[in-house]
């Protein structure tokens, strides 16, 4: 077993990114945030790729901001981890290349933002989301999040911190697809086609022109975005309000 807590794979021009902390429900920790904004980076500075697929080792995608350590945490520590998931997750956004999630299980918290943060969005057998991250004072994901389902759908998952099936998933459009497992490598094999029959140059171009439609104002959103997550996370008192979240999860 690979013990890396990102696996890479290239072919041609496609690059597989795989969460690999399975035992932890590909968490994201610290070290696995920064792997993964070095991976988008070299990826968005290669001229050849045309698709860049993230999935998830074991049973879940990812079940969010990894909290397993929150007692050697202090405020300013976690501030500074939720500022580069923010700043990795608008890399993946911003990816000059199509993307694609391939979620199964749990997909919870900032796992759910890099779902959403990707053009395409597809669930593997079946799978559940959740927005948590407002129950302790975090703005993280919600312009991106809103974008895809509309903001009225949106303040109702994020306020109420609702689970979302894959039928509710599907059906605001969080999710593009819903698959078997079975059919993933054929579902693929498509995708790689279609990114890949025209030319490289027009395909980046056409890829261009609908994000600057997907989002209008790029530099300008990402920016508030980052300003609306550091004002949530700087409020003092963080750590204890992740700790009672937990500790109020713990009894239900």
């Amino acid at each position: 077993m690979n013990d890396e807590e990102l696996i890479s794979t290239r072919e041609a021009d496609v690059l597989h990114l795989r969460l690999n902390r399975p035992d932890k429900g590909n968490a994201l920790s610290a070290s696995l945030v920064a792997r993964l904004a070095e991976a988008v980076e070299a990826a968005t500075c290669d001229e050849h790729l045309r698709l860049l697929v993230l999935s998830g080792a074991g049973r879940h995608f990812c079940t969010g901001f990894d909290l397993s350590d929150l007692d050697h945490e202090t405020d300013d520590s976690l501030l500074a981890r939720f500022t580069r998931v923010e700043l990795m997750l608008q890399a993946v956004y911003r990816a000059p290349f199509a993307t694609l999630a391939l979620a199964q299980g749990r997909t919870m918290g900032a796992g759910a933002d890099l779902f959403a943060a990707c053009t395409e969005r597809w669930i593997v057998s079946d799978a559940g989301f959740a927005f948590p991250g407002a129950a302790f004072g975090l703005v993280l994901g919600t312009r991106r999040l809103a974008a895809l389902v509309g903001p009225a759908c949106a303040a109702q998952w994020i306020e109420s911190g609702q689970a979302i099936d894959a039928a509710g998933a599907c059906a605001s459009g969080f999710a593009t697809r819903q698959i078997r497992a079975d059919d993933m490598e054929a579902e693929q094999a498509r995708l790689r086609a279609r990114v890949s029959r025209l030319d490289l140059a027009t395909q980046r171009g056409i890829h261009a022109a609908i994000d600057a439609a997907r989002r209008p104002r790029a530099d300008a959103g990402d920016a508030e975005d980052l300003a609306r997550l550091v004002r949530s996370a700087a409020r003092p008192g963080l750590r204890e309000r992740i700790a009672a979240y937990r500790a109020m999860q713990g009894k239900h």
